[in-house]
């Protein structure tokens, strides 16, 4: 693996980490950057998205639950982040969710895990740096919700 190859991989993990916090902060704006104008998001029971121009309603709605206890009533932890290199411009991703909530949100019992989930993702390298094409969001708990082919891509075959 090479200097620039490297440099690519953790821009790309930088990418996905500036989303997350950008997302707990309530910095829609800057979220919606990141991702690349034809960029298609599947995210189970968020729904399907595939016009960039809505992205900031989108998330704007589907966090409004925890944003009305302020910003960073949750976290988005991705953690464990593969990316391979497919192409000079083109790479894809693999990343685990760990989402904790405090606050209103919070599962009863006090639990603050909210969501445990796998990304997978695409990228493109533009004039404006990597940014995401596709990303699929895998639901493992406390609902189990995976995307078509998931496990075919991921899992051993039996």
């Amino acid at each position: 693996m090479t200097i620039d190859e490297l440099l690519d991989i953790e821009s790309i993990k930088h990418l996905r980490t500036l989303g997350s916090a950008y997302l707990d902060g309530g910095r829609l704006d800057e979220l919606v950057e990141l991702y690349h104008p034809d960029a298609v998001c599947d995210f189970g029971p968020y729904g399907s998205w595939t016009d960039r121009t809505e992205f900031k309603q989108k998330f704007a709605d589907a966090e409004r639950p925890f944003y009305a206890s302020g910003y960073f009533p949750n976290l988005h932890v991705v953690v464990n982040h593969v990316v391979e290199l497919t192409g000079k411009d083109t790479a894809t991703g693999l990343v685990y969710l760990l989402d904790f909530v405090t606050g209103d949100q919070i599962r009863e019992g006090g639990n603050p895990l909210y969501w445990l989930g796998v990304y997978e993702e695409s990228y493109c390298r533009t004039g404006d740096g990597w940014k995401i094409v596709r990303q699929s969001l895998n639901f493992m708990w406390p609902e189990r919700m995976l995307g078509e082919g998931f496990l075919a891509r991921q899992a051993v075959a039996e």
